[in-house]
């Protein structure tokens, strides 16, 4: 595999919370503070860290029943 420069794994990351941001809400789960965490954007090494955040019990019990449903 190829190293990736700073910015091709800024736009991946970027990339990937749009992704899970997406596939969540189509389960029905929002992390409200779901994002690149912008600390380790500016670190060369390793990647940058995505920040899933802080949610309410609610969403946390939702998260749960949706990868206990995924697990099966």
């Amino acid at each position: 595999m190829m190293a990736m420069t700073p910015e091709e794994r800024g736009r991946a990351a970027e990339d990937v919370v749009a992704a899970l941001r997406a596939e969540l809400a189509r389960l029905g789960v929002t992390l409200p503070s779901l994002r690149v965490d912008p600390l380790t954007m500016a670190a060369e090494a390793p990647y940058p860290l995505v920040e899933l955040g802080r949610c309410n019990l609610d969403t946390a019990m939702r998260l749960v029943a949706v990868l206990r449903g995924a697990a099966k």
